[in-house]
């Protein structure tokens, strides 16, 4: 890919370009989303674990964590195809077994809990409060496959969670998936990938290349020109949502991770700034 250039990203919403400043959706004239060059925010995630244990403080996977209160419900459209949904809501989502309530598909559980519910070829998405998610794939014998610190690595389910809470993750991008199989032998092929050689930004873009083998999970796997084709609705609560739109998945991608980290609470806040100032200009 060349030499790496610095890191282009954005301190709030105010700095990005959005499909509407009054978060009404349309699509009349062009929109612009953002983008990411040689972003690598898992990277950014272990920085913070370790200035936690450098500065003595308490380790946030020991915090309480509850989904609904700290994560950011939204969809992902290709065009006019929703490819992308993390709803709490019943009514978006087909439950599977064992799901409890709404939005039990989004229900955590511990590391050794998901080891009796993992089968290989699941894709598992570890959560904590101000971290990134960080995804794997299971593989079987209780070890997963997953980018790890620029390189990709075969490790215990237990280890990788570094603590968290996860979930499995097969329900969220609704592609067709790989036959298990082949899941696996995706991930195992690219154990001991690393550095300039790697084709995903995160972890997340690479579990999902391998379960279902999308060049758009890579890195320049799209052209970026023309209309943004892919939008990220982020839903604000009292069916009120706010669109931006972008080039490319990976970018959207790299969006919605920074969702995650900041948490729910901080979005909604970004937004309702930039919407009021938006307002207020008008």
């Amino acid at each position: 890919m060349g030499n790496q250039v610095e890191k282009l990203t954005h301190l709030n919403y105010k700095e990005v370009p959005t499909a509407d400043p009054t978060g009404v959706d349309r699509d009349e004239g062009p929109r612009i989303g953002v983008s990411y060059i040689f972003s690598n925010d898992d990277d950014e995630m272990e920085q913070q674990q370790d200035s936690v244990h450098d500065l003595g403080g308490e380790h946030p996977a020991l915090q309480p964590y509850d989904p609904q209160l700290h994560e950011v419900e939204c969809s992902v459209y290709y065009r006019d195809e929703c490819i992308y949904q993390k709803s709490f809501s019943e009514e978006d989502t087909m439950p599977e077994e064992g799901d409890e309530g709404s939005g039990g598909h989004l229900s955590t559980y511990t590391p050794e809990n998901l080891l009796n519910r993992c089968k290989p070829g699941d894709l598992v998405e570890f959560v904590c409060q101000a971290q990134y998610p960080h995804w794997v794939v299971y593989v079987g014998d209780f070890q997963v496959v997953h980018l790890h610190r620029l390189e990709v690595v075969n490790s215990f389910l237990t280890d990788a969670s570094q603590g968290r809470r996860g979930r499995i993750a097969n329900q969220l991008y609704r592609y067709k998936p790989l036959s298990p199989a082949v899941v696996v032998r995706n991930a195992l092929e690219q154990v001991g990938c690393k550095d300039r050689d790697l084709s995903w930004r995160n972890s997340e873009c690479f579990a999902a290349w391998c379960r279902y083998g999308k060049r758009e999970f890579k890195i320049g796997g799209e052209l970026r020109i023309g209309k943004q084709p892919y939008r990220l609705q982020i839903r604000l609560g009292d069916k009120r949502s706010h669109t931006l739109e972008f080039q490319s998945l990976e970018d959207l991608i790299m969006e919605k991770r920074r969702n995650d980290q900041i948490g729910r609470a901080a979005v909604i806040q970004e937004l309702s700034s930039h919407l009021q100032a938006a307002e207020e200009e008008e």
